[in-house]
């Protein structure tokens, strides 16, 4: 939403792999490279694109990358584990993306009531 409301055309396939590109939003394959290599258990390709992000973005930029990317994680894996559902008023505003996202191919997904929208 904070990349549309500044007028770019963001392609949220490619958060599902789908993409060729950056997805609209600048550095998007790198940043989604490091996500997939931090995620994983290949100790190499996270060292590579880390390198790689320290030097496509500011220093600061590098750290929220980063600190995103561990947030989500832990966050989710909280949420997760305690089967925390989604708020109502969540459930419905966010129907339309995650359906989008293919968020139901997820075990944890079973957390999350159904709205009329996905």
């Amino acid at each position: 939403m904070s990349g549309e409301s500044e007028g770019a055309k963001i392609d949220l396939s490619a958060v599902n792999g789908e993409a060729c590109d950056d997805g609209g939003v600048a550095h998007g394959a790198l940043l989604g490279a490091f996500v997939e290599a931090v995620m994983g258990d290949d100790e190499v390709a996270r060292a590579r694109l880390r390198g790689q992000l320290r030097v496509a973005l500011t220093p600061g930029a590098f750290v929220d990358a980063c600190a995103v990317v561990g947030a989500f994680n832990v966050v989710d894996r909280i949420a997760d584990s305690t089967g925390i559902p989604l708020d109502a008023n969540m459930v419905v505003m966010s129907g339309d993306l995650r359906g989008e996202l293919e968020l139901t191919r997820f075990g944890s997904s079973a957390n999350t009531p159904r709205s009329p929208t996905g």
